[in-house]
């Protein structure tokens, strides 16, 4: 006669501990990596900002203001704010045109040190009567006199005192 089996499906499958133990064996590079990162973020205050978002607003707000109470954020957030104000003064025709022939003298810059072209004497010497350099000469002495009216007329104007970094005060 035959004999009932005993079977257990619980024997045979591994339990949460030891599929936990497996993978952290499996993943240990892994595992040390993320907890590098997780560091790095603790440490720049990410991870901290990061539970505030996930909380949702009742901490993000204080957490903005206390960033914003840090020594600088107002300076900051000012010359951002004159940055925008600058980059809208100026037409974007006229921008793409400086970037784009900035990027090409950028370019031009690269293949030369690329080549080990160095400038001679006499190269400097004819730099006058190469077109595309008096056409870039002409452009700078543009800004430069635009850059230079500019702050004699705030001069003028009375603009506030500026502080330099170095804590003096000048006009």
């Amino acid at each position: 006669m035959a004999k009932p089996l005993n079977f257990d499906a619980h024997t045979l499958l591994p339990t949460a501990e030891e599929r936990v133990a497996q993978g952290t064996v499996q993943s240990a590079d892994a595992l040390v990596e993320a907890l590098e990162l997780l560091r790095a973020l603790h440490e720049h205050r990410v991870l901290h900002t990061l539970v505030r978002l996930v909380q949702g607003g009742e901490g993000l707000a204080s957490q903005a203001l206390e960033v914003l109470n840090e020594p600088g954020s107002v300076r900051a957030l000012r010359n951002g704010l004159e940055g925008v104000k600058l980059l809208g003064s100026v037409e974007p025709e006229a921008l793409e045109a400086v970037t784009g022939a900035l990027a090409d003298g950028v370019r031009e810059g690269a293949r030369r040190v690329r080549g080990g072209e160095r400038a001679g004497l006499g190269e400097l010497l004819s730099l006058a009567r190469d077109p595309d350099v008096g056409l870039a000469l002409g452009a700078l002495v543009g800004v430069l006199r635009g850059f230079g009216r500019g702050l004699r007329e705030r001069q003028e104007a009375g603009q506030p005192e500026m502080e330099r970094p170095d804590g003096v005060t000048h006009r």
